[in-house]
C-alpha cells in the first residue's frame, strides 16, 4: 500500500526522483523480494543520478555554448588536420583546470576551432566545472556597456569566478586602447585563478600586432602563453 504522506513529504523536500522510485516500488511486487537496504539504495541512486543530470543540464545551459552538443569524442582526426589525439583526450580529463592552465587553439577560419573549444567546455561541464563561452567582440561590447552603466566590476567578477572561460574569435580584429586594457583586466583577473581557452586564427607571435600597444601586449602574453597548452588545427575540414 502506497503511503501518500511519505510521497508528499519527499516531494516537499524536492526529493522528487526518490518519491517516484518509492511509488514504483510500492506499485510493483517484484521489489518485495529485495531487502530494505537494497530498496533504499535504489531510491538514493535514482535521486542522485537525476540531480547529477539536472546539474549538468544547468551548467551547459548557463555556459551558452555556440555548439552545446559538441563532444571531444566526435572530433575528426583527419590526417591533414594533424591533431594529437592523445593530447586532446588528456586535456578532456580537465586536469588543466585543476592546474589553472590554459589552452590556445589555433587554425584558419572554418577549421573547427569553435567546435573544439565548445567540446572542451562541455567536457568541463561533465566534470561539474562552471563554464562560460563568449566571443571576444561580444565580451568587449559587454564590458564597454558595463563601464557606462557603472557595473564594470560586477561584470568582471562574473567572468573571473567561472572555472573555465572559452574566448572565441580571440583577437580576430585589432584592439583599440580601451579594448586592450579590458583584455588585460580579464586576463589578469583570471591569471592563476581559473582556466581560459583562446580560439584564434593567429599564432601568439602575431598577437602583438592585434593588441597594438606593446606594453599591454607584453603583459597580456606574459599571463597567457607560459601556462598554456597549444593545439594547431591544420586543414580545411571542420
Amino acid at each position: 500500500m502506497i503511503n501518500q504522506s511519505t510521497i508528499t513529504k519527499l516531494n516537499e523536500m524536492r526529493l522528487t526522483a526518490m518519491a517516484d522510485s518509492y511509488n514504483d516500488q510500492m506499485s510493483d511486487s517484484k521489489y518485495q523480494e529485495l531487502s530494505f537496504e537494497e530498496r533504499f539504495g535504489l531510491m538514493v541512486d535514482i535521486e542522485w543520478s537525476r540531480r547529477k543530470s539536472n546539474k549538468l543540464a544547468r551548467l551547459i545551459k548557463r555556459a551558452e555554448f555556440r555548439f552545446s552538443q559538441a563532444c571531444i569524442e566526435d572530433i575528426e582526426y583527419y590526417p591533414d588536420r594533424k591533431l594529437d589525439k592523445t593530447q586532446l583526450l588528456r586535456l578532456a580529463t580537465c586536469n588543466y583546470i585543476q592546474e589553472k592552465h590554459n589552452i590556445i587553439i589555433m587554425g584558419a577560419a572554418g577549421n573547427g576551432k569553435s567546435y573544439m573549444g565548445c567540446a572542451f567546455g562541455v567536457a568541463a561541464c561533465r566534470n561539474y566545472y562552471t563554464v562560460k563561452y563568449v566571443r571576444l567582440p561580444d565580451l568587449l561590447n559587454e564590458l564597454a556597456v558595463a563601464r557606462g552603466e557603472g557595473i564594470y566590476q560586477k561584470v568582471m567578477k562574473q567572468y573571473k569566478k567561472v572555472s573555465l572561460l572559452v574566448l572565441d574569435e580571440w583577437l580576430l580584429r585589432p584592439l583599440d586602447g580601451p579594448q586592450a586594457v579590458d583584455v588585460l583586466e580579464i586576463v589578469e583577473a583570471r591569471h592563476q585563478t581559473g582556466s581560459t581557452i583562446f580560439c584564434s586564427q593567429f599564432d601568439p607571435r602575431g598577437w602583438h600586432e592585434q593588441i597594438g600597444e606593446n606594453t599591454l601586449a607584453d603583459a597580456i602574453l606574459d599571463r597567457i602563453v607560459h601556462d598554456s597548452y597549444t593545439i594547431l588545427i591544420d586543414g580545411e575540414i571542420s
